[in-house]
């Protein structure tokens, strides 16, 4: 009998367990977000908003991993729309709009909210209340590609990362993501979770209210912040505080929320965060954030610059520069308080800005702590890691993914910035560096691109240097240089792809002489082929014929 039914039930078996693998893989695809990139082109519904703030109220279920809430957009609409257009993805489910407390038709499709009204939206400012929640996508490979990130500590706690650069902020909040608005009078959050964990956010903690068996933390910044900044976690944090005086005399503090198993590593952490805050202050000008707090949160992944709470990852290894101890991670993250989040891009595609400054950042602290030696190592690392297959930026109006796939925003950006600084001289360089990270016209409200910056230094310098940024910028060439021999003791040296005069080292990396390079190019004496760009201050080829 038993065989009997065993041969009977196969095929219906078989066809079930068809459905359930089939059934569980469009599921799996349909929580699939890596096709997700913040930026592109601006939705055109979406150029006639201005977002001013936004209000996040979230309760989040650890143990269920889904969030529930409301998150209110305050916008100004520049003229009358019949449609306001927000971005969430499609994994969370919206139950209510609301625009001035007034409940509205919308759907919400393609990771998007549509909100329409019988009548159009006027002119001006409104509130947009958006009730929701479900399960938030999970982060594959935090931070590259994002969301959430439900783990453990090792005492069993639980901890919980956001991270959504790639993405957007859409991925647990609905906003209008793209970079080139960000709210001015900043966001509010109210994040609830159990009351045996800690939430850690941007800005001020204002207050932590008792709920039942659970707290809501209060989280405030004043400051305009990028969505993918927007981010909070969450775990068994102890808080670690210690004032910092800023260059301008601004009291700060430092704020670690570290791991209470790892309280001990606190002093360390905060100790080298001040010191490279003095660093950072020195070429940078003061510390953007100066009337918030200057945080850290340790997260199970690889950091992010998450403003005002830049994210750690929870390993407590150093390495040296010359005597002292470093932590790149901790010194990247933090270098985009400067780039980044005080000085923003305005398209993705400018992400050389960001990337590339701050990468060269690290060559100024190398600097600072192991002298001209080990700037000129990192800066020749930079060189080397330089594949140059794409230019560094490939359009406008790009994706986050297009701004970074391939591209050399990192390693390309920072070699491009010492070269530069050689081109111009410390005495131009470092004060317009500066005046970059520091003047209203490129910073906070305002954002920037490669124009900005190429007309920022071109002023500085009084010449033009955009045939220079457009050759490293928005080209992979390389300088063509050939040395040839044109009689006893006589070599030719010409730039085959000559764009501008421009100075280059003849001689040996000890004893150059800096010479000015024309469309002719010069004739040098030598008693051999005659060195050129010995030190390395250029993306170079060179032919000796």
């Amino acid at each position: 009998m038993g065989n009997f039914l065993n041969r009977n039930l196969r095929p219906a078996l078989f066809l079930m367990l068809s459905l359930m693998v089939i059934l569980t893989t469009l599921k799996a695809q349909n929580r699939d977000i890596s096709y997700l990139s913040s930026g592109g082109k601006l939705n055109p519904l979406q150029a006639n908003m201005d977002i001013r703030h936004y209000t996040i109220a979230l309760d989040v279920d650890i143990e269920k991993k889904t969030i529930q809430g409301n998150v209110d957009v305050d916008v100004i609409l520049s003229a009358p729309a019949d449609t306001i257009l927000l971005d969430l993805v499609h994994l969370l489910t919206v139950s209510k709009v609301n625009v001035n407390n007034k409940p509205v038709k919308f759907e919400h499709k393609n990771d998007k909210i549509y909100i329409t009204s019988d009548k159009s939206f006027p002119k001006g400012r409104h509130i947009v209340r958006v009730s929701y929640g479900g399960e938030p996508p999970i982060a594959v490979r935090p931070p590259w590609t994002g969301g959430f990130t439900f783990t453990k500590d090792r005492s069993g706690n639980d901890w919980v990362a956001i991270n959504c650069q790639k993405e957007g902020g859409r991925v647990y909040f609905p906003c209008k993501d793209h970079p080139s608005d960000e709210p001015n009078e900043g966001v509010d959050m109210f994040i609830t979770v159990p009351e045996n964990l800690v939430v850690a956010g941007p800005g001020l903690l204002k207050e932590v209210l008792k709920k039942k068996n659970k707290k809501a933390y209060h989280w405030k910044t004043n400051y305009t912040i990028s969505n993918y900044c927007t981010v909070f976690n969450i775990g068994k944090y102890a808080v670690v505080s210690e004032d910092y005086t800023t260059i301008d005399g601004t009291v700060v503090p430092i704020q670690f929320y570290v791991l209470e198993e790892d309280s001990s590593f606190a002093p360390k952490i905060i100790e080298l965060k001040a010191r490279d805050t003095k660093i950072l202050e020195k070429y940078f000008g003061e510390y953007p954030w100066a009337k918030e707090k200057i945080g850290i949160a340790a997260v199970p992944n690889s950091g992010m610059e998450h403003q005002t709470m830049i994210t750690f990852q929870n390993k407590f290894n150093f390495t040296k520069i010359g005597v002292h101890d470093y932590s790149a991670n901790l010194y990247h993250e933090y270098g985009h308080e400067w780039f980044a989040n005080k000085v923003t891009n305005k398209d993705w595609a400018h992400m050389w800005i960001q990337e590339g400054i701050t990468t060269y950042s690290e060559a100024l602290v190398h600097y600072e702590l192991g002298g001209q030696e080990a700037y000129d190592e990192i800066i020749s690392r930079h060189k080397r890691n330089t594949r140059n297959k794409k230019p560094m930026v490939g359009g406008e109006e790009l994706s986050e993914e297009e701004a970074y796939a391939g591209r050399d925003i990192y390693a390309k950006g920072s070699f491009f910035m010492h070269s530069l600084r050689y081109v111009l001289g410390d005495e131009i360089f470092l004060p317009t560096l500066k005046k970059l990270a520091t003047d209203p016209r490129y910073t906070y409200d305002n954002f920037v691109t490669t124009k900005d910056v190429e007309e920022l230094f071109s002023t500085a310098s009084k010449q033009d240097l955009k045939p220079f940024f457009n050759f490293y910028v928005y080209t992979n060439e390389v300088l063509d240089i050939s040395v040839k021999e044109v009689g006893y003791q006589k070599y030719q040296i010409t730039l085959n792809n000559f764009f501008m005069p421009l100075p280059l080292d003849i001689g040996p990396a000890d004893k150059p002489t800096r010479t000015m390079i024309g469309k002719e190019g010069i004739v040098v004496t030598s008693n051999g082929a005659p060195q050129v760009d010995a030190k390395g201050h250029y993306l170079k080829k060179i032919t000796i014929q």
